[in-house]
Order: structure tokens, then C-alpha cells, then sequence
């Protein structure tokens, strides 16, 4: 029988509006970092004669690590004066509070801690992405709805491009992912497959529910899970999902203890690709196959209402992939129109894929 329920509820405007305030926040604050967002000390060094200040601090990694200022001037002394004043991401705490009191929906406050980790890492900066549930959180908050379904999920999924954007990042990007998890002091460990190496999982074994996935797009190496030499993490190559990493967008995650920049699919992207998946889900996997329906189902039942275009525009250009997306799409289009025969956006990809 159908959903009676609404599958997602506008969010009053302060809502929407505290939302609004903490994403430009944060944004700014990602611009604008500097020396008040590090933990260290001005050190000055005089050669021939003349005094140069450099900022000394630790990398979340525990390197030390070492800038050039610039000589002992009045700009530079007006720059080190303010040293001592709040920094950017410091003004994101009220800004967080706030939104969640007037009703955004924020993060687990573990899970905040762990993408807070990653992300001054630098995971974010070089290509990753969030996605699962973490990501469909977040849509809402961004969209200024609620979703119908409360439901909350204990693992945290991440993916990068892998080999396809590898190609693209400097050199001397160099980000220890790892270490990051592992600095966390959480009791995560790496999970090993059946052939003894180790996949791009991570999981507290008291806690095997509270699991953090790395996935890449499959390439033409098969699904062997490949080691990022620039990320020091181990990505799961999966099938289809190039798609949702292509037009990658920002969004803020945040709880009561703070908030943090992220990357996410695009909305329109992200629910089509959860039908496309749906058919993929089998087994011990069938409960999440209901949540990639249901969740695609709350996605696309708003953005059939309110961004019809750039729906049209994405289900276009998944029809074009090949035969096997079309097959599997269709399968995830009959589930959705099966489970939700309300809504006209199933039907409408019914047909869609029919053709």
C-alpha cells in the first residue's frame, strides 16, 4: 500500500534563512583561513642583518611545518597582531547552534567529528565527496525541506574520483587520510577482504554498524580496491558511480559543536543514481535497497515540484550512458512507481525508460 505521509515538509523561512547564513559562513571562513585557524607562533630569523617573521605550526598529521611571513614591517606587525582574535571558522559554533534550535537538521555529533577530521585534512579540498545518507541530510537543509522519513544511519560513506582525478591534483597534494582516522582515536580499523587485503572500509569491531566506506568509480582495472598515492586511503571501485561525482556542489554539515564545508552530488544526480543502484541491492543488502527508494523517492518527489528542468536534464543524460544503465534504471523506475504510485514523477520515469 502507499505512503499516505508527505515524503518531505518546507521548513519555515527562519529556518531556511539560518541555513542560508551558516552556508555563506562557512564558505567564507574556507576563503578566508589563516593564521587564527592554526595552532602556532611567529618566530623571527635575521639574515644580513635584517629580521623576517615565519608562522610556526603543527599539521593536524603532527608535522611541523613552517611559512614565510614576510620582513619585519608594519603590515606584517599588523598582520601578527591578529593572532589573537577569533578566527573565521570559530564565528560557524553560534551560527551552527542556532540553525539547529530553529529547526535544520544537523549530524550526529561523532559523525561531525569524523568529517570535521577529514575535512582538515584536506579529504574535501582534494576532490572528495560525501554521499549515502550523510549527503541526503544534508539536500534537505539545502533545499529548505524536511523529509518525511527521519531515519538515521550509523555508517558514513565518502567518494573521490579515484584515477580520473588523480591526474588533476598538484603534485604536492598530499593528504593522509589515514592518519586522519586514525588520529581520531575512535577505534576504527581498516577492514580486510577475503584475499587478505584491505578494502576501503573502516569499522570499530564493538561497533561494526558505525563503518566508514571510501568509493571510487570502477575503471578499467576491475574491482580490485585501489590505494590513492595522493590520498594514503583505499577506495572501493563501484559500478555507475561516476555519475553522481560529476557536477559535485557544497554544502555545510554541522551539530551543536560546530560545522564543516563539505562536497556533495547534486541532488538531481544523487536521486537518480540510488534508482539505478536500487537493482543492484540483493541479500543482506535489501534494507538498504529500500532506503535508496525511499530516499530517491523524497528527492524526487521535491525536485519534480520545484527543479523539473534540471531533473529532465540529468535522467537525459543517464539515458545516453548505454544499455546496462538504461536496464537497471528501469528496474529502479518500476520499484519507485510499485511503492509510490501517488506520485506523477514515477510515472513519469516510467514511461521515460519504457521507451
Amino acid at each position: 500500500m502507499p505512503d499516505t505521509l508527505p515524503l518531505y515538509f518546507e521548513q519555515a523561512l527562519s529556518t531556511q534563512t539560518a541555513y542560508a547564513q551558516l552556508l555563506d559562513a562557512a564558505l567564507g571562513a574556507e576563503r578566508v583561513r589563516g593564521f587564527s585557524d592554526l595552532q602556532g607562533s611567529f618566530n623571527e630569523k635575521t639574515v644580513k642583518g635584517r629580521k623576517y617573521w615565519y608562522f610556526q605550526f603543527t599539521e593536524p598529521s603532527g608535522k611541523l611545518h613552517q611559512l614565510y611571513v614576510g620582513p619585519d614591517d608594519e603590515p606584517v606587525q599588523r598582520l601578527m597582531a591578529l593572532q589573537g582574535s577569533p578566527s573565521a571558522a570559530a564565528a560557524l559554533g553560534p551560527l551552527a547552534r542556532s540553525a539547529v534550535a530553529l529547526g535544520s537538521k544537523a549530524v550526529l555529533p561523532r559523525h561531525y567529528r569524523v568529517i570535521r577530521r577529514l575535512a582538515d585534512y584536506g579529504f574535501f579540498r582534494a576532490g572528495g565527496v560525501l554521499i549515502g545518507t550523510h549527503a541526503f541530510l544534508a539536500f534537505g537543509n539545502s533545499l529548505g525541506v524536511s523529509w518525511g522519513d527521519a531515519s538515521r544511519t550509523q555508517d558514513i560513506d565518502f567518494a573521490h574520483a579515484g584515477k580520473r582525478l588523480s591526474l588533476l591534483l598538484p603534485n604536492n597534494v598530499d593528504v593522509k587520510t589515514d592518519e586522519a582516522i586514525t588520529s581520531l582515536e575512535m577505534g576504527f580499523l581498516p577492514v580486510s577482504g577475503l584475499s587478505g587485503k584491505t578494502g576501503g572500509s573502516y569499522l570499530i569491531p564493538s561497533e561494526p554498524e558505525f563503518r566508514l566506506d571510501f568509493l571510487t568509480p570502477l575503471h578499467r582495472g576491475g574491482d580490485a580496491p585501489y590505494k590513492h598515492p595522493q590520498l594514503h586511503v583505499t577506495l572501493q571501485p563501484l559500478p555507475f558511480m561516476e555519475f553522481s561525482l560529476e557536477g559535485v556542489e557544497q554544502a555545510v554539515l554541522f551539530c551543536n559543536e560546530g560545522a564543516v564545508l563539505v562536497n556533495v552530488p547534486s541532488a538531481e544526480r544523487y536521486a537518480l543514481h540510488k534508482l539505478l543502484v536500487y537493482g543492484e541491492r540483493s541479500g543482506s543488502f535489501r534494507a538498504k535497497a529500500a532506503k535508496d527508494l525511499l530516499q530517491s523517492a523524497c528527492l524526487l518527489s521535491f525536485l519534480w515540484d520545484h527543479r523539473r528542468d534540471a531533473l529532465e536534464e540529468a535522467l537525459s543524460d543517464m539515458l545516453t550512458r548505454g544499455k546496462g544503465w538504461r536496464t537497471r534504471l528501469k528496474q529502479g523506475a518500476n520499484a519507485l512507481h510499485k511503492a509510490h504510485l501517488e506520485l506523477a514523477v514515477s510515472a513519469w520515469l516510467v514511461e521515460a525508460t519504457s521507451v
